[in-house]
């Protein structure tokens, strides 16, 4: 039961990133070729293959056997959209764009092909050296699980400023949607750091401080992803 609840809440937010980042880049690049769904899709391939590598790597929990299959079932199964890309193929072939329907075809399966197997590529260099972690001064960093949350933050500020672009609302609200977005991630993603660094034998007692410091140092990445992120929606306007 909490498996397929995990899976129904990532399905939703994938759902909803796949509606703010399609529209946002149609919004620049125009409804002449399917820009949108070969966006969302590559995304969606990259972080899979990312991800999937990622978090086949990561010790066996009951926290891992429930967010799993929410991330990649639930999440970037709602996020990448392929039915979407046969129902735009089918239309481009209708209306006598025949070039642009074989170059969609050509383009989305082979570049997702291509993104995917660098999202497994990536993961795999990631977490090669020591399982994407280091020991600085007798503290363990992981950091694999540092850059998986910078990239997660990221795509939040990324997504937020897009989304907040094409629905009018004052700048309090802007502000009450980003605080929540980020507090939320920072907090959960630091939870899942803690989690990794006590089954890496640190403990509440004994290294309190340094489990402190290391919980800020990740709330830290992620609020300057986040503001990149903002910056780089901003792009889009």
């Amino acid at each position: 039961m909490k498996q397929l609840l995990a899976i129904a809440l990532g399905g939703s937010a994938g759902a909803i990133l796949r509606f703010v980042i399609s529209n946002g880049v149609y919004q620049g690049l125009g409804r002449v070729f399917p820009y949108g769904t070969l966006a969302v899709n590559l995304i969606g391939c990259f972080l899979m293959g990312l991800l999937t590598e990622v978090l086949l790597l990561q010790p066996p929990s009951g926290l891992t056997i429930t967010y799993r299959p929410a991330i990649l079932v639930g999440l970037f199964g709602a996020l990448t959209t392929f039915s979407t890309f046969s129902l735009e193929t089918i239309y481009l072939i209708e209306r006598g764009y025949l070039l642009r329907a074989m170059s969609n075809i050509v383009i989305s399966v082979s570049s997702c092909l291509f993104v995917t197997w660098i999202g497994l590529l990536s993961g795999r260099v990631l977490f090669f050296y020591k399982s994407g972690a280091v020991r600085l001064f007798g503290w363990l960093l992981p950091y694999g699980i540092l850059f998986i949350n910078f990239i997660g933050a990221f795509l939040i500020g990324l997504f937020t400023q897009v989304l907040v672009q094409q629905i009018a609302v004052s700048t309090e609200y802007r502000a009450a949607i980003m605080v929540i977005l980020t507090g939320l991630f920072t907090t959960f993603s630091g939870l899942y750091f803690i989690l990794y660094l006590l089954t890496e034998g640190y403990t509440f007692k004994q290294e309190l401080h340094n489990l402190l410091i290391l919980f800020l140092i990740n709330m830290m990445t992620c609020i300057i992803a986040v503001w990149v992120g903002l910056l780089a929606g901003k792009q889009f306007q």
